[in-house]
């Protein structure tokens, strides 16, 4: 009786450790993206970049944030933003300079957001251009005497969390 009920236990942990394991294989790897979704109906992958900028003389630094949203009911559906904590002096518009796996460096024009501390580029072409992409480097000019901030990404992980967010915003992927 005793070995009987042993033996059950045994069978148990092993069919939990086999269904353990298959949930987990099921699961996609995103990586060091965190996928979120509002209340607003919109759905966001961000990921932090691998270097920092520093701030305030250089006695502190932090990393610029990169989010893919896509939005359920809105125009444009995709969108993508870099968010700052140092602002920039433009108003309306910046020129990003943009290279992605290491390829030839190109300029894309993106919006300055409130208080110009997020800088947003909006369409399904931004995110279209990352979809297998292994590494994005971005860059930009604080102002005009202010020099340059570079925000470098990893983006392992990217393809499964454009999978996830499109899926929750009930669209096909980019």
């Amino acid at each position: 009786m005793r070995l009987a009920f042993k033996m059950r236990g045994v069978v148990v942990a092993a069919a939990l450790s086999f269904a353990l394991a298959g949930a987990a294989q099921a699961a996609p790897d995103l990586g060091d993206w965190r996928v979120d979704a509002g209340s607003d109906g919109q759905v966001t992958a961000s990921l932090h970049a691998t270097n920092k900028l520093l701030m305030g003389g250089g006695a502190l630094g932090y990393s610029p944030v990169l989010t893919l949203a896509c939005r359920r009911d809105g125009e444009p559906r995709w969108s993508e933003w870099l968010q700052l904590n140092d602002a920039v002096s433009a108003s309306q518009r910046i020129t990003m300079s943009v290279v992605v796996d290491g390829g030839s460096k190109f300029n894309e024009s993106w919006s300055v957001g409130p208080r110009g501390r997020t800088l947003i580029r909006e369409g399904v072409d931004g995110i279209r251009r990352l979809h297998s992409a292994n590494r994005l480097l971005l860059s930009w000019r604080f102002g005009l005497l202010s020099g340059r901030g570079e925000a470098d990404f990893e983006l392992a992980g990217l393809s499964d969390a454009i999978m996830q967010i499109a899926a929750s915003c009930n669209t096909d992927p980019p």
